[in-house]
């Protein structure tokens, strides 16, 4: 196998998050020895100047070089991820750094493709890099990507997403995954299943495969939809209808679907469902009870139920994610 060069630069600003940063080099330079170093991946960190960077996790980077060094090179891959903050709430808020982003679009037109990991989409976004185009960010910040961006089509479900030389990855682990697709998509499946192999990960968790949380913690305003939200945990393992939530919240059927709507994008069927899947996910995780004793305390009844909702939600079933997630007794 005859050697190419292959410059993968990545993006590194102030509060950046450090897997994001960290996590694409060890895939590429397992890349390099299960080839001989054949891949011909260089991989390396740029910054607005040479002054350490640091993290969001507090520990500092040195560049490699400047942006300006790249002024003249062509770059292979562009690797670009996000760093968030957190308000006096809880919520998650993506940054995007004007100066980052006039960067980014720079250097994005050097690129022969972009890649975004976890909330760096945003930057892409920002830049106009995604306009027109499918993409995935981290579930919590899904909605404001969306509602920043009506011109891209968000998806929060995939690990990872390609459209054409663009591709966007989900969570922050989720750029092992996509860093995998890369090197399948440079140098074949064969090879990156000897570096998955390595990485001790499942080659691949297909880009269309759940980011396997359900989000149940979206923000409500009023005090009736938090008391039903409430009222169905409490209730899980029993069956819940539309009618059995109204009549607990003292209202009509369509002001309940109305209600979970405005304050939760979604029906109080689909909201009951994506409850009992959570509940059934930490199950198969931390226990070794039966399937149909998953099925009966999380409410869906029969086994058969289960497995619907687990392809249905996470586009697996209960058996293989126990095998893969599985942290409790054997």
């Amino acid at each position: 196998m005859s050697t190419v060069e292959r410059l993968i630069v990545i993006v590194l600003f102030g509060g950046v998050d450090l897997l994001d940063v960290t996590g694409p080099p060890e895939v590429f330079s397992l890349a390099r020895r299960e080839t001989e170093e054949a891949a011909g991946y260089d991989v390396v960190l740029a910054a607005e100047t040479m002054d350490p960077v640091t993290t969001a996790a507090g520990v500092r980077i040195l560049p490699d070089l400047t942006f300006d060094d790249l002024s003249t090179r062509s770059i292979d891959t562009l690797v670009v991820p996000g760093a968030v903050q957190v308000d006096g709430h809880g919520r998650v808020h993506p940054l995007t750094d004007p100066a980052v982003v006039s960067r980014v679009e720079q250097l994005a037109g050097r690129a022969r493709r972009v890649t975004s990991v976890c909330v760096g989409a945003h930057i892409l976004a920002a830049a106009g890099l995604l306009d027109g185009k499918r993409a995935t960010t981290h579930w919590s910040t899904a909605q404001q990507l969306a509602a920043d961006h009506p011109l891209v089509e968000v998806d929060a479900d995939p690990i990872f997403i390609r459209e054409g030389d663009v591709w966007t990855g989900a969570g922050i682990s989720a750029c092992l995954d996509l860093s995998l697709a890369l090197i399948a998509d440079d140098l074949g499946e064969a090879i990156a299943l000897r570096v998955a192999r390595q990485l001790v990960m499942y080659l691949k968790r297909p880009s269309g495969q759940s980011q396997f949380s359900v989000p149940l913690e979206q923000v409500s305003t009023t005090r009736r939809i938090e008391d039903l939200r409430h009222y169905i945990m409490r209730h899980i393992d029993e069956p819940l209808t539309v009618a059995d939530l109204a009549e607990h919240g003292h209202i009509g059927d369509r002001q309940l679907t109305r209600i979970f709507k405005n304050e939760l994008g979604t029906t109080p069927h689909a909201y009951i469902e994506s409850v009992r899947v959570e509940r059934a996910r930490n199950q198969l995780e931390s226990t070794d009870a039966t399937l149909e004793r998953v099925a009966t305390t999380c409410g869906f009844g029969t086994t058969d139920t289960l497995v619907r909702a687990f392809r249905r939600r996470l586009d697996t079933t209960p058996t293989e994610y126990r095998r893969r997630f599985r942290t409790g007794p054997a």
